[in-house]
């Protein structure tokens, strides 16, 4: 095997927003990319009260890591989004969704959590991506 394979099997639910199982061959650099919030680089929250407007930058701060990493969107083999209790997932999910789906999208972890660390943060946004060298 020589690239990432994303796999939606028979049996389970097809959707074009993620995949159920990813194999990454022998060799490939592993990356972990920790919970990502909407600040900027001096920890100030941007878009408080707006899940679109953190979500987006959430993930914009996450490609920043993946690129410290010498990783893009394309190398994430799964994202895990945390949204906190009462934000508009639609919303949130909507705002980041365009950049997440692909041919052969990641695998995707959702989950409703009642606080983050960062105090008004409404989105956390973590991956772990392969690269293959």
């Amino acid at each position: 095997m020589t690239s990432i394979q994303r796999i939606r099997p028979h049996g389970l639910v097809s959707s074009p927003a993620f995949s159920h199982v990813a194999v990454v061959p022998p060799g490939a650099t592993t990356i972990y990319v920790g919970g990502q919030n909407s600040v900027d680089a001096d920890g100030s929250l941007i878009g408080e009260g707006d899940v679109a407007v953190q979500s987006a930058r959430a993930l914009e701060n996450a490609k920043i890591a993946l690129a410290a990493a010498g990783a893009t969107l394309d190398d994430v083999v799964h994202w895990t989004v945390l949204f906190v209790d009462g934000a508009d997932l639609a919303a949130g999910y909507g705002a980041i969704a365009s950049q997440l789906a692909s041919d052969e999208p990641a695998l995707v972890t959702a989950a409703r959590v009642t606080g983050l660390g960062v105090p008004g943060a409404l989105v956390e946004i973590n991956a772990v991506a392969a690269v293959l060298r």
